[in-house]
This record gives C-alpha cells, sequence and structure tokens, in this order.
C-alpha cells in the first residue's frame, strides 16, 4: 500500500511541472512548421520563372525555326561570294570594254635598203644617233603623237650582228611631245617601267615577242631578230589616234655581244 501512494505522489509531481521549469527551455513554438514548408516546395505550383540566360530563351524555341535560321546563315555566305564573283566580273568586263573602245591597228609599212654605208655614214655626224645596245639591254625609244603630222617613220642598222626590232602603241593619253629614250636590262623591268597589268613572258625574239597584258598597251610590230647588218630596215605607220610609239631594240638575248646601232626616227605629213 506504501508503494502504490508513493507512485501517485509522483505522477501526481510531474504532471504540475511546465517547460518554464527548466532553464534555457522556453514554450515559444516555431510558426513555420515542417509540413507547410514541404508544401511550399512544390515547383509546380510556382508560376515565377528563375532567371535564365538570353541564349537560353532561344534554346526553347520551336526546332522548325532554328533550322530555317540555320538555313539562312549560308545563304548569306552565299551572297557574299556571289557579290564578289560579280565584282571580279565587273573590273573584267570593264577591261574588255576599254579594249573594244580601241580601234584595229593598221600593219606597218615596211621596207629593206642596200644602201647600209651610206645611211651609217650620214648618221654618224648627226647627234644621238649612234649609240651601243649592252649585251641583255633593250632599248626602247617613246615617240608621242603630234598634231603636226600624220605618220612616223624610222631607219636603223647594226655592225656586224643583227637585233631585235618591235613596235607596240600605247594609248594612254599624252603629257610630253618629246622623244625619249630608255633602256633596261630585262624585258621583266621593261614590263615593270611600262606599270603593265601583269607578268609577261619574255618570249623568243627569234618567234617574236608575246603579247602584252597591258590593256592600253597594243601590238603593231613583235619583235624579231633582224638582219639589220646586212641591210638597212626602215617603215613607217600612220597615227591610229592620240598615244605613244613604243620602237624596242632588243639585244637582251646576247650573253656576249654588244651591238652598234644606228638610227633615226621622224615624222611626216
Amino acid at each position: 500500500m506504501e508503494r502504490l501512494e508513493a507512485t501517485s505522489e509522483l505522477q501526481s509531481r510531474l504532471s504540475s511541472l511546465s517547460f518554464s521549469s527548466f532553464p534555457g527551455i522556453t514554450s515559444k513554438q516555431c510558426d513555420n512548421r515542417p509540413p507547410d514548408r514541404l508544401q511550399n516546395t512544390d515547383l509546380s505550383n510556382h508560376s515565377n520563372p528563375s532567371p535564365t540566360h538570353p541564349g537560353m530563351d532561344e534554346a526553347q524555341k520551336d526546332p522548325d525555326q532554328l533550322s530555317q535560321g540555320n538555313e539562312e546563315a549560308p545563304a548569306e555566305s552565299a551572297l557574299g561570294e556571289g557579290a564578289k564573283e560579280c565584282s571580279s566580273a565587273g573590273s573584267f568586263q570593264l577591261s574588255a570594254e576599254i579594249k573594244a573602245e580601241m580601234p584595229p591597228l593598221k600593219p606597218p609599212s615596211t621596207w629593206t635598203s642596200a644602201a647600209l654605208k651610206e645611211l651609217k655614214a650620214k648618221l654618224r655626224t648627226e647627234k644621238d644617233s649612234m649609240v651601243t645596245v649592252y649585251r641583255g639591254d633593250i632599248m626602247t625609244v617613246h615617240v608621242p603623237t603630234v598634231p603636226e603630222a600624220k605618220k612616223v617613220c624610222w631607219e636603223f642598222a647594226t655592225d656586224g650582228y643583227d637585233i631585235g626590232f618591235g613596235i607596240y602603241f600605247d594609248w594612254t593619253p599624252v603629257t610630253s611631245r618629246s622623244i625619249t629614250v630608255h633602256i633596261s636590262e630585262s624585258s621583266d623591268d621593261e614590263d615593270e617601267e611600262e606599270e603593265l597589268e601583269g607578268p609577261v613572258s619574255n618570249g623568243d625574239v627569234e618567234k617574236g615577242s608575246k603579247s602584252q597584258t597591258n590593256s592600253n598597251l597594243a601590238e603593231i610590230l613583235p619583235v624579231y631578230r633582224q638582219d639589220s647588218h646586212l641591210s638597212v630596215y626602215g617603215g613607217s605607220h600612220d597615227f591610229p589616234g592620240d598615244g605613244t610609239y613604243l620602237l624596242k631594240f632588243d639585244n637582251s638575248y646576247s650573253l656576249w655581244r654588244n651591238k652598234t646601232l644606228y638610227y633615226r626616227v621622224y615624222y611626216s605629213a
């Protein structure tokens, strides 16, 4: 009986205790209960999406739209290539038009004479009519057209050996009426001096020079080796228009021999 009374007394004391009876523990309850937090973590109930990179929006577009965009890029590249082709074609067409505007050149009138000694004796007394064309060199005589004349004439001869000779016409507008002489060590240097548009092969003087690529330069007589040590070579050509004649005396093929040249160039009405 005493044991039962002690047990009932202990239970009555425990039931009378509260949270305030223990230091450091309060009776305040948490407002955010775990069940509430679990309900709020349901992502399907949220309408505000998290911020994303702008590129992510494009990735979410219709796949058909993306495929169309990818197809348009090569089209733009092809358009750029087409523009380049049109540009190059336009420049080629412009060059062709310039050449089409040039009237065809008539062949020159040429002749030979046996009066070799007489011509040499006469030209020895004239200034700058007897010159030396050194081995490997080309001498070009630039003769502009003049309004007082209608044709250009030439005569030349050499001592002992032959020399190459040819005539070209430059349609570039004349800025000076003076006859000038230019010496070059090779035909490549000559082509650079004349500002040709592309590379030019030296050609074979035995077979005649090849046509030039300068759009303003026309060939009248290709460069051939002439037996000017045996006969006087001469000729004339009517002015095709305003421009400059280029008379070439070519010794580029010679490795050892310099050539003594007697020549004269003059106008005729």
